[in-house]
């Protein structure tokens, strides 16, 4: 019996799919947060969010999400991550959840664009809730 040999072309397309679909795991696995230079900056996947701490009307834990339709994202077992448009205002609400059965942290910023965060440590979200708590107020206090 002879056996065909695979062209290395087709060894190297596998390897790179398997790789891209790593790193696209990788990217959207957890909520990647940053706060500097007055920002708050959270990234997962495709989903980017920058927002100055000036501009954040209104910080608050909250145990649900509205129904809301998704314009964009997905879910995955308690992930939910992407943009929504709430059917009522017409209005972007960006989710950056990672379990939807723990608390979230509900972001008004802009008057009226919402965003919703938590992290899979229920712990790690209420530090980073205290946290960006302090440093909203101590951006909104008048010099």
């Amino acid at each position: 019996m002879s056996k065909k040999k695979r062209h290395w072309l087709w060894n190297v397309l596998i390897v790179l799919t398997l790789a891209l679909c790593f790193l696209a795991f990788l990217a959207h696995y957890k909520n990647w947060h940053k706060i500097e230079e007055g920002q708050l900056k959270i990234l997962s996947g495709i989903y980017y969010q920058k927002v100055p701490l000036n501009e954040i009307d209104s910080l608050k834990i909250v145990e649900k999400v509205p129904e809301l339709e998704r314009s964009s994202g997905f879910s995955w077992m308690v992930a939910e991550k992407g943009v929504f448009v709430d059917s009522i205002t017409q209005s972007k609400v960006y989710f950056f959840v990672d379990d939807l059965a723990q608390h979230k942290i509900k972001v008004v910023h802009h008057d009226s664009l919402r965003m919703f965060i938590n992290f899979k440590d229920s712990l790690q979200t209420q530090d980073f809730f205290e946290n960006l708590q302090q440093l909203v107020e101590q951006s909104n206090k008048p010099n």
